[in-house]
Formats: structure tokens, sequence, C-alpha cells
């Protein structure tokens, strides 16, 4: 913890915008040195210009990459494209346009030349799209049909200097890794036979081309939110919202959203700045949006202790896949509220979902959601780590709501059909002031309420190093690699490598009890592993659970 830790930004802190932006274009990666190569994570490859982990060479190379991709899968109709408010979105935006429009794609970009949050892409492309589902199925109509597909410019809530990249296959949500793994060979292969070779056009040529068409996300957006939550009742209740975009992509929306359904909202800082100035420090001393993060909220949640200005404050980070929901008791822990949402939508403010739509969760994902969905007679379903584990039930109706720890969700329709299929901060937020029109509670007291039910829990992650062979090990286990049969003085009631959901492997480790659990994963870009941890019983059980989590995951590993 850093003693700066929710304390305002100071110019120290802030990067040279032309600096970083600089280093895009300047610096060239080394394609043997695999801190340098394209890494797709669960949300698309992220780096710095200045570390040469995200430069314009990757971004040429990604994008040739994901060409060829789409056209061997038959991908054939529009690329919606959409960028946050990173300082190296928009150098890298450019730089994919030249690309696409060289290869004759036919390219949705934002009609206003503006940013465009996650959600925002997911939906257009799932619109455009749903003429060409297949009958009866939960899958796509085959390939050649003019199905769409996209990339999204962001780091998500990543700090300034680091820039992001991700795409979005057909079904509009997070490519999965057979997708991802393709691309990154693909395009590491050519950043190692040379960038250079890839057809390009200048972004003037690029921008009057046949092939690139405006498209207005905003609006295609804002209209249709009707269609998934009861708006009419925020407006008739009067609630009173305080919206904080971060400084993220959501800033027009929220503008847009208040204007469009007159409803009581703030735009409580409607300013853009890629150096994010006006932010206070994460728990680190790094400027981070993460609007689950009392730290990076401190500013949001002060106001609201101070002068109470709102009935629901909210927050988004940079693309707005993420959701942070201020009561006047606070920023609420992200499981609790999804605990809150999925009680509400399934308890009966959505009587037009399928009857057998299930709950989704992530495996690190509280247990008190198993516990509200027990309580629903509602079928848990529970998945790794990644929301592209959500796509296809949310395709389907299969899966009502999907939602994982990190204040990521989204849900169905009204009328039950699939909304999105990446995770919707906005529409999260939203729901929070739905919850409180339609029950007069807030969440916050919905989940005192919970925990009266349910009982409460304490629930943390920490990290723990390991070597790059430890964690490979860790990746790789299987439960019979684990001899114990008691965790922080309670029987062990199971060991999971595999998501009981889907069975698709947690590349780490599961170990429950009746009363607690644990889960350990390896860091994809530190040598350290993760152990998520939750307790029922006391916050010093949660701390005996994660030292014993420590000892049998190094008996383990050895």
């Amino acid at each position: 913890m850093d003693a700066r830790a929710g304390t305002p930004a100071q110019p120290s802190d802030l990067i040279d915008v032309d600096q970083v932006v600089g280093a895009y274009y300047d610096l060239a990666p080394d394609p043997d040195d695999p801190a340098q190569q394209v890494v797709f994570g669960t949300s698309g490859h992220r780096g710095s210009s200045l570390d040469h982990a995200f430069n314009e060479a990757h971004i040429v190379a990604i994008t040739a990459a994901i060409v060829e991709y789409r056209r061997d899968q038959g991908t054939d109709g529009p690329l919606f494209i959409g960028r946050d408010t990173h300082a190296l979105s928009e150098p890298a935006w450019r730089t994919a346009l030249e690309v696409l429009a060289a290869a004759e794609v036919d390219v949705m970009v934002d009609a206003r030349d503006s940013w465009t949050p996650t959600p925002a892409v997911s939906q257009s492309i799932l619109l455009h799209n749903q003429t060409r589902f297949a009958e009866g199925t939960p899958g796509l109509a085959a390939p050649g049909s003019g199905l769409a597909d996209g990339i999204v410019v962001t780091p998500s809530h990543n700090p300034p200097r680091d820039g992001g990249f991700k795409y979005n296959p057909p079904h509009g949500g997070p490519a999965g890794s057979d997708a991802t793994g393709w691309i990154a060979d693909r395009a590491n292969e050519i950043l190692r036979t040379g960038v250079g070779q890839v057809k390009r056009v200048p972004l003037e040529t690029a921008l009057a081309a046949d092939s690139t068409h405006r498209h207005d996300y905003l609006s295609t957006y804002v209209d249709d939110l009707s269609n998934v939550l009861d708006l009419e009742a925020i407006r008739t209740s009067g609630v009173r919202i305080g919206a904080d975009p971060l400084g993220g992509a959501s800033v027009e929306y929220w503008a847009a959203i208040a204007e469009r359904y007159d409803l009581d909202l703030t735009v409580v800082n409607p300013q853009v700045d890629p150096r994010w100035s006006f932010m206070t420090l994460d728990w680190d001393g790094k400027i981070r949006m993460d609007c689950s993060s009392s730290y990076a909220m401190a500013s949001l949640v002060e106001k609201m202790a101070a002068d109470a200005p709102f009935d629901i404050a909210t927050g988004n980070d940079a693309d707005s896949d993420r959701h942070g929901i201020v009561t006047a008791d606070g920023l609420m822990n992200p499981n609790h509220f999804l605990a809150v949402a999925i009680e509400y939508l399934f308890g009966g403010a959505r009587p037009s979902w399928p009857a057998g739509a299930a709950v989704g969760k992530t495996l690190v994902s509280s247990a008190l959601i198993d516990r509200v969905a027990a309580g629903l007679d509602r079928r848990l379903v529970e998945v790794p780590v990644g929301f592209k584990w959500f796509v296809p039930g949310l395709l389907s109706g299969e899966v009502g709501f999907g939602g994982e720890e990190s204040a990521g969700a989204s849900f169905l329709r009204k009328d039950g059909r699939v909304w999105s299929t990446d995770k919707d901060g906005i529409l999260l937020a939203l729901l929070a002031s739905e919850i409180l029109a339609t029950t007069g509670r807030s969440p916050s007291e919905h989940h005192a309420a919970q925990v009266e039910r349910h009982g409460q829990s304490w629930y943390a992650r920490v990290d723990a190093a390991a070597t790059r062979e430890q964690k490979a090990r860790l990746g790789a286990l299987a439960p019979s690699d684990v001899t114990s049969t008691t965790l922080a003085g309670q029987d062990i009631t199971a060991t999971l490598t595999e998501a009981p959901g889907n069975g698709a492997k947690i590349g780490g480790l599961k170990v429950t009890t009746a009363d607690a659990w644990f889960a350990a994963r390896p860091s994809g870009t530190e040598d350290v592993y993760k152990i998520y941890a939750e307790s029922f019983v006391s916050a010093e059980h949660l701390a005996e659970v994660q030292d014993a989590a420590k000892t049998l995951v190094g008996e383990v590993l050895g």
C-alpha cells in the first residue's frame, strides 16, 4: 500500500503525453524479446510505448493478423471499431484504420470522431448480426453471411502510459483463446518478417475510402437502453444520479442518457485529460481508472459523504466496461453489488426472461452469489476467469446474467434476448438507480438484507511469489496433486482445476470448504500467483484461509 493512496495526483505522477505518443511512433519492438512481443491476455494486447510493448509496429502487425483471421473465418461483414481516451488509443486507431482500409475491409468508425465505450461496440456488432443468427441455435449463421466483428482500442482501467487493443469476433464478446492465440502468433510472425510488408494507405485516404463508413454508436446505444432497463421508473421516481466517467469514453454517453430520458443525472466530472490529472491515486500510488477501487474513487466517495448531493453515484473505467456503485454507505464491494443485482433481476424484475436462465459467475467471485442463486432456485454456472466464458450463454439466453468479481457484468434485455456479450459498466451503473427507484431501497441496503439471510463474508485477493516454473506447474495441476484434507480448520469439500459450469481448465486451483474457499492462479505478467479467498466465519478466519492456501500451494509446487 502506497502512503499516498487515495490522495490527488501530483504533477510528478503525470505522464508526458508527447513522450508517450512519440515513443509509439519512434520506438520499434525487438521481436525476439518476449516482453516486446504481442501477447493477448483476457482483454487483448496491452503495454506501454515507453517499454517497446505497444508501438506502431505492434498495431500494424495485429491489425494485419486480424484481417487474415477474419478472412479465414469467412467473416465478410463490417468491422466496428472504437477507442477510449488513453493517449495511445487515437494513434493506434489511426494505424489500424490505415491497414484496414488498405485491405478494403468495411469499417464502421464513430460518426462524431469521438470515443466509443466497449459495450457500445459489442451492442452494435450484435444489432448488425441479429438478423443473421441461426434459427433455433445459440450460434451464428454460416460464414459468408455478412457477419460483423469489431476492434476496441483500449487498455481499460490501466494507467495513462498504457495502450490496449482487443478483438471481438461476430458473437460480440471478447475473443476466445483459439482466436487470440492465432492472431498473436501471426502478429509476432509479421513483426519478425517486417511490418513494412503490410499494405497501408495514408489516414486521409483511409477516412475517404468507400469502405470507411460513419456509424452513430452513441444514439444506437442510448436509444436502445429502454429495452434493457426501466428508465421510466428512474425518471418518475426522481432518483438523483451522479455519474463520474473518470475521464473515460462514457463522458458524452452519460450526458446523452440524461437528456434522452429526462433523468435527474449530473455528469460529476466531464473533463477528459489523457494524463488523468484529476484522479486520486490507486492503492499502489499509480493513476488507475479502477472504479471498483476506493482509492481511485476517493473523490466521489468523499463528495457523497460530505453533502450527499446524489441518491446514487457511479463510476466507470476508461472504456466503460466496469462499474463502481456509491451509496450513502460508501463504495460497494463489486461482489456485493453483483449479488444484489442478481437477486433483483431474477427475483421478479424481469418476468419475460427464459424460465431456465442461469446465473453466471467467475469462480473467483463471492460465494454469496452461490447462496443467492440457491435461494432463488436458479442454476449457477461457474466459469473460469474471463468474460468470454459468458458469451455463449448470453447469446442463447441460457445465462440471464454474467458477472465477475472485478466489477464487470452484463445481462439480457427485458424480453430475454441478448443485449451485449461484453461487460457493460454503464448498464450496471444505471441498474443501481433502477433498483432504488423500484424498491425504495439502495443497493447497499439490499446487501445488508442479504447478509441477514445468507451471512456476512470477508473477501480479499493477495499475491504470493512464484518462479516461472512454479507458475507453469500451478497452471497444470490436477485435483489429485492436493493431498490435504482440511483448510483452516474445516474439511475440504472440493478441489477443482476445472470450472464446474463448463468443464474448462481454470489455469490454477480452487479449494472449498463449507464456509470458505480459495483460488490460486498464476499471474501472466509478474513472478507471483494470485490468491483469491473468502470466509463466512470472520476476518481472522479469512487470514487463516490465506495462510493455509499459501502453505497448501507451496507444498504442491515444491
